[in-house]
């Protein structure tokens, strides 16, 4: 069955289409801005999520420290809109990439993580260009085995090093704990604590992240702030996480069923170019809110392969249909825009200004 909103989209912007509820979009603002206060470390919310200059700004409003971005592309973006306190938790390499930074830190007080000495030593390049000093976090590795360092021993050299170096500034940690592996990255965070101050160093910002660790929210002994992204948004792993409800998800994509050439199957408009094919870990590829025991079970570009066998419900050819994505982020990524709605009227839609900033 098609709402009267679903009908309504698809008859101005066409399916498939991301639409934002933005009721619900501020409720998991509030929600989490509360969480950080209530756990007395500053909200640094990531802006990966949504890639929006307008949504990034509300969260300041509501009173976020600043904002988290992943490559210098979308912090050109975010500060361009005159937000002016950012961190780039990545790694950053070359000449090109030190002159673009240095740029940015001419306009914005940036800071900037690193977990190697071969990234140390182009940061002052930055610093220089931009004629004052860089802020530079280490990277610490507590347990996802992705970047950072691995030992405390490591973190203290590279803090060292920061600090020795021409025009950049020794800021702090971060860390991206496994939401089970607290107690270990306090360990971590302790020994290496101590060992900067040993040297004559200390820390202003110590940096814990992610949406799921919201449940973890406050409980590094000396955390200064926490980076969350997908709250904003939400999505199925989240809900699978048990960190956000069916009414938390303040994206769906709308989808038209183009097809139903047999009786326990069909097909979306929505493909692999909409949806991506990151599962999440999870089985199919999104939830169908009008149909949840239908299975979206596999990709085509352009199309999404219905498997009806366990829906006690199933959608016609024409109907227009909410799929809760399984982790929006990259589904964001793929869209130059999305629907605002506010119950069931449409406001406009909303550029995702910082789409495809990969550099």
């Amino acid at each position: 069955m098609t709402t009267p909103l679903a009908a309504k989209i698809a008859r101005e912007y066409g399916t498939p289409a991301a639409v934002i509820d933005m009721d619900r979009v501020e409720r998991n603002i509030a929600r989490i801005q509360a969480a950080c206060d209530a756990a007395g470390v500053a909200n640094r919310p990531h802006i990966k999520t949504h890639k929006s200059p307008l949504l990034a700004t509300m969260q300041i409003k509501a009173g976020a420290k600043g904002i988290t971005c992943q490559k210098l592309g979308e912090a050109e973006v975010m500060a361009d809109a005159g937000i002016d306190d950012i961190l780039i938790s990545y790694n950053l390499i070359g000449e090109e990439k030190m002159a673009r930074l240095g740029a940015l830190q001419g306009k914005a007080h940036m800071t900037v993580a690193c977990d190697n000495s071969v990234v140390v030593a182009g940061l002052p390049q930055a610093a220089a260009a931009s004629g004052r000093p860089l802020s530079v976090v280490v990277e610490c590795d507590t347990g996802r085995k992705r970047a950072g360092v691995e030992t405390p021993a490591e973190a203290i050299a590279l803090a060292r090093e920061i600090a020795g170096s021409k025009g950049l500034k020794f800021a702090g940690f971060m860390l991206y704990p496994t939401e089970t592996g607290w107690a270990e990255a306090q360990k971590f965070f302790d020994e290496a604590l101590a060992g900067i101050r040993a040297h004559g160093l200390d820390v202003t910002m110590v940096s814990t992240g992610g949406s799921p660790n919201m449940v973890n929210v406050g409980k590094l002994k000396g955390g200064t702030e926490h980076r969350p992204g997908t709250y904003i948004y939400n999505d199925r792993m989240q809900v699978a996480a048990g960190v956000a409800g069916w009414d938390d998800c303040a994206l769906n994509i709308y989808s038209t069923v183009v097809s139903r050439a047999g009786p326990d199957r069909g097909i979306l408009d929505a493909g692999s170019k909409t949806l991506t094919s990151d599962t999440g870990g999870l089985e199919g590829h999104g939830l169908i809110l009008e149909h949840p025991e239908a299975k979206i079970a596999r990709f085509a570009e352009e199309h999404g392969f219905l498997d009806l066998t366990r829906s006690n419900t199933r959608p016609n050819v024409g109907d227009v249909v909410r799929i809760v994505p399984n982790h929006v982020c990259v589904v964001v990524n793929m869209m130059d825009e999305v629907v605002m709605v506010r119950g069931d009227e449409i406001l406009g839609t909303l550029p995702v200004a910082a789409r495809g900033k990969l550099r």
